[in-house]
């Protein structure tokens, strides 16, 4: 009995999250067994390097929504720092890191100015960010003269194409690859560690030692798994450190920062947080200079992997950014929502996508398909809060 009520003491703990990792452990399974090529070491490799952009977009727009703003600007931001990149790369003939610094330049003066108008003149940031959809939009045709440009070629292009690969040797298995994985693992072990030591300390509740050594060993084994399958493709793709990087920091960031905590406080209760003393015109400001940046990266990062610029690249990224931070566990009204369940919210997302293009479905049945999956996602969020309220 007591087994039992562990194990539905940790499902329950945290719903949302449990409930997002479980459903993209069945939509993967669903998956492979419908096609037996969709867990294969090129096919996840695939992914990995189609809808990274995403996972990053992803990382600044759950900080937006956690705060109770939205950002409906970052698909038409990424096409114009790609833009941007590509008039200095290709038509300029400039270094491929000029273009990379010139794209992340403009993306953070993006963010400063809707941050300008959302935190000190106070117009709601759906309506900047609406504005700022067709005014980026706009700007792209103006800086590429209605035309694509490509291609950038050379280190610009392994951005999102590279892979470290034979760094360490290894026949037919890239050894660097394996090498990164088990320092990551390890490296989340210590951390699982120290936060149930520090939990302990402060006589909070933690899961039973079996559980939470069986966790570990369980998401030990899919890493590992996962890394095998790249290091027998074609190695780590660069653009996986990118993200990884990205993932540690914003986790950090969040968790653990006080810019993170007042983000939180914004979202939870604003009136609270004014009476705090929290700066919530700064912190809001800010929270959109972020965005404008992981935009400017984000579009570095889409453009080197179409080796080009076009005038309507990053169409509804913005949708499937907004998303991937619902599905992951971001609450509407904000004040919830972790990095992490972002980045899980965005695999859903891309796995839906991908293995609906193995099943050969066209176009239009995946956007029905990803709709309702994002309605269900939404609909559990309102269940959650009235269940949590009965509760009480």
């Amino acid at each position: 009995m007591t087994t039992v009520n562990n194990l539905f003491s940790l499902a329950t703990r945290n719903l949302r999250q449990s409930g997002i990792l479980v459903a993209f452990i069945a939509i993967v399974a669903f998956f492979a067994i419908l096609n037996p090529t969709f867990l294969s070491p090129g096919n996840l490799t695939n992914i990995v390097l189609q809808y990274s952009y995403i996972l990053i977009l992803a990382i600044g727009m759950v900080i937006v929504i956690i705060a109770g703003h939205i950002d409906l600007s970052v698909g038409s931001v990424v096409a114009l720092t790609g833009a941007t990149a590509a008039v200095i790369v290709i038509r300029g003939q400039q270094p491929w890191w000029v273009g990379v610094l010139a794209a992340i330049a403009v993306g953070l003066l993006v963010g400063a100015w809707q941050g300008f108008w959302v935190a000190y003149i106070g117009i709601p940031a759906f309506i900047v960010t609406l504005a700022g959809m067709l005014l980026f939009r706009g700007l792209t045709f103006i800086v590429l003269s209605n035309v694509s440009l490509s291609p950038f070629g050379g280190t610009y292009y392994s951005i999102a194409n590279g892979f470290f690969n034979g760094l360490f040797g290894g026949y037919g298995v890239d050894v660097f690859t394996l090498v990164i994985f088990a320092i990551g693992v390890v490296g989340y072990a210590v951390w699982q560690v120290r936060s149930r030591r520090s939990k302990l300390a402060h006589q909070q509740s933690v899961e039973a030692l079996g559980w939470f050594i069986a966790k570990i060993v369980l998401i030990a084994a899919v890493v590992m798994w996962f890394g095998y399958q790249l290091a027998t493709s074609r190695g780590l793709p660069f653009v996986l450190i990118i993200l990884a990087v990205l993932i540690i920091a914003y986790s950090v960031i969040t968790q653990k920062s006080v810019f993170g905590r007042h983000v939180y406080a914004i979202g939870g209760n604003l009136h609270a947080a004014l009476l705090s003393g929290v700066n919530v015109r700064k912190v809001n400001f800010w929270i959109f200079v972020n965005m404008g940046l992981l935009a400017g990266i984000a579009g570095v990062v889409f453009s080197s992997r179409t080796n080009g610029a076009q005038p309507g690249a990053g169409n509804m990224f913005e949708l499937d950014a907004i998303a991937a931070c619902f599905i992951g566990g971001a609450a509407v009204t904000g004040g919830v929502g972790r990095v992490g369940g972002a980045i899980v919210g965005g695999l859903i997302m891309a796995v839906m996508s991908n293995g609906m293009q193995l099943m050969g479905l066209d176009q239009a049945t995946q956007q029905v398909v990803k709709g309702l999956v994002l309605l269900i996602a939404v609909a559990f969020d309102v269940w959650n809060k009235r269940r949590a309220g009965a509760a009480r």
